[in-house]
């Protein structure tokens, strides 16, 4: 599970990795709330996650000579970002709908709603 993430399992920076990741996510989350907050579309969700997984690649370069142009390396970082930005727009968008459109919608869970019919 280790080498899933990092390129290797040598070095002591376990702890600096485990920020940086942590980090990744809540930039992630935080993206997909600014598009929310700005009310776009899902699509610039994907393109903010896609500069942000290219940024964590470089990170994982930098910080841990891992490979700059690994594609698994990239696909991997972009899905899992996304799912992070993706939670963070859908979290973002039904308390709007729910807070801003009360007299139309309710909330179904912290994700999604429903017409208040």
């Amino acid at each position: 599970m280790q080498g899933l993430f990092f390129e290797s399992d040598a070095g002591p920076l376990v702890a600096i990795r485990v920020i940086v990741l942590l980090l990744g996510f809540w930039t992630a989350w935080r993206a997909g709330r600014a598009v929310a907050e700005g009310w776009s579309d899902y699509p610039l969700v994907i393109v903010y996650t896609f500069l942000l997984a290219w940024a964590m690649q470089f990170l994982h370069h930098a910080l841990f000579n891992g490979p700059m142009l690994s594609a698994f390396y990239y696909i991997l970082d972009f899905v899992t970002l996304l799912v992070f930005s993706t939670a963070g727009f859908r979290y973002r968008r039904t308390n709007q709908m729910v807070n801003n459109y009360y007299w139309l919608y309710e909330k179904t869970s912290a994700f999604s709603w429903k017409d208040k019919h």
